[in-house]
Parts: C-alpha cells; structure tokens; sequence
C-alpha cells in the first residue's frame, strides 16, 4: 500500500516519491552563487534566458524530475537582493519553462511576493530554506495556490552564516534541534491547510562539519515526522573540509563531484528521497545503484 504523504500534490501535478528517489536539478540564476553563480548571466547582468532553458532541459533529458529555480544566493555571506530584482531573475524562465515543459518546477525562495510571481508563472513547489520562519505571508500564497512545500531547518539568514559552514557545534544534539524546528515548521503549514510537504534538513546552514556529518548518518531518523526528505548536499563545503588533506587549503566546490556523489549515496542509503543536485547524471547513477542493492 502507498503511503499517501509520500504522494506530493504540486499544484495540478503529482510527485510519487512512492516511485523510488528523485533527482531535483538546480538551476541558479544569481551571479553570486557558491559553485554556478554567473553561468547564466547575459548582457548586464540579466539572466539569458535561452541559454538558461536550454540548460534546464539538459537536465531533464538526463533524469531531473524537478527543476530548482532560484534569484538569490543563500552561500554564507549572501548579499541581500529586492523582491523585484529576484522576480526578474525568476519568473520569466519559470514560464518558459512551463510553456516548453511539464516538468515540476520549483521556485527557491522564502519571499511571499517573490513565490506567488513564480507560482502565477507555471511553478508548482516552493523551496523554503527558512521552513517558514522568515516572512509570515508566504504560508498564504502556498496555499492560495495549492503549491506543495519544501520546509529547510535554518536558523540563521545566509548573509549572517559563516563561510565554514560553521566550525563550531550549536547547543545541544544536532538531530533534536533540526526534527524540532521541522515538526514546528511543519504543523505551521498545516495550521495554513498545507499537507503537501516535504523537509530538508538544511546541510550546510548554520552547522558545523561534524554536525552536517552527524546529521547525514541519522537522517532516516528524520522519518519519524512523516514527510519524504531532501537531501541538499551538491558540492557543499563541509564534503570539502572532509577530502582536503591536513594543511591544505578547502578543496573547491568544482573539485567536490566524487564526494558528492559519497554524499548522495548515504543519503539515499539513510532514506532521502529527493536529490538536490548541480550534477543530475552523477546523481542518477548513485540512485540506480542503491536501487539495486535494495532488490
């Protein structure tokens, strides 16, 4: 029998994580973004948009079920940017998207305004890092539009994170402080009559390298709370501190793909059931392969 929270209505569309584990591709439309800022970038600044269709469809050709689209950098140390601005970078690309797609689409944001121009635009998930704790109104818009939601634990805005990744430990056991927030988070959704969601359990944000770690050997403990998990680990700096030999400077994100690919496979082996990756082949080869261990 399916497990019907494991079914994730979209809008008007369906994510069955009943299927096995899917691939979210990530698709950056800021300048400044830790590994892929710029890459889409056109003439002054602006994001080419063909360019940046084309690079979402190579994504889906290659297994992406959902295409992660986002207009502001959440790297420590982020500048800040206007709603207005983060719309421009978004919702246009959403709706081409759309228009040349049925892929799910979801929009990587914590602004209110900035998710309901994106949801009006053809997106059918909004990607909360803040699980909702940063702007009131968004469990609104989520609702108006009967957009499922991805809920991340963090405690502190990317423009106040360290670029370790945080070297020190916060208080108290790592996997409490994040099932905590995201059972708070999530019965915020559903006092909003939100049901359709997913959580992250926000590798990265405002952790320490041995907590990320810790967290990522529990996270099937995770599924006490009933929701299908996220795993956002793509060529993150605490996989960096872990390969980078003693007295060496970090390795840089782009030299990070085979940890990724180690990072991602304990998830899956540990109950993730999203990948949110930059590499979307790298990430199915790791599905296939646990996949048919579990046979």
């Amino acid at each position: 029998m399916r497990e019907p929270r494991f079914i994730v209505n979209c809008t008007d569309r369906v994510l069955d994580l009943c299927e096995g584990p899917k691939i979210m591709g990530i698709l950056n439309t800021t300048p400044d973004s830790f590994y892929d800022g710029g890459v889409l970038q056109g003439q002054a600044n602006g994001v080419d948009l063909d360019q940046a269709l084309d690079y979402a469809l190579a994504m889906i050709g290659d297994g992406a079920s959902i295409i992660d689209i986002g207009g502001e950098s959440s790297r420590p140390g982020a500048d800040k940017i206007s709603s207005i601005e983060e719309i421009k970078r978004t919702a246009p690309l959403i709706a081409l998207l759309r228009r040349k797609s049925d892929v799910l689409i979801s929009i990587d944001t914590w602004k209110a305004d900035v998710a309901e121009q994106a949801l009006r635009a053809g997106a059918n998930i909004v990607n909360d890092i803040s699980g909702f704790t940063f702007d009131s109104h968004l469990p609104s818009i989520c609702r108006k539009f009967k957009a499922a939601v991805i809920l991340m634990h963090t405690t502190v805005k990317p423009e106040l994170m360290q670029w370790s990744t945080g070297t020190k430990p916060g208080d108290g056991d790592i996997l409490s402080r994040v099932s905590s927030f995201l059972a708070d988070s999530i019965a915020r959704a559903e006092g909003h009559s939100i049901d359709n969601i997913i959580i992250d359990p926000g590798f990265g944000f405002g952790k320490s390298v041995e907590e990320n770690f810790r967290l990522l050997a529990q996270l099937n403990s995770l599924h006490r709370l009933g929701r299908p998990i996220l795993a956002g680990l793509s060529r993150k700096s605490f996989l960096g501190h872990a390969i980078t030999a003693p007295g060496k400077e970090t390795v840089p994100p782009a030299e990070r793909l085979a940890a990724t690919i180690a990072g991602n496979t304990i998830a899956l082996m540990h109950g993730a059931n999203i990948l949110r990756v930059h590499d979307v082949q790298a990430a199915l080869q790791s599905i296939r392969v646990v996949e048919a261990v579990k046979e």
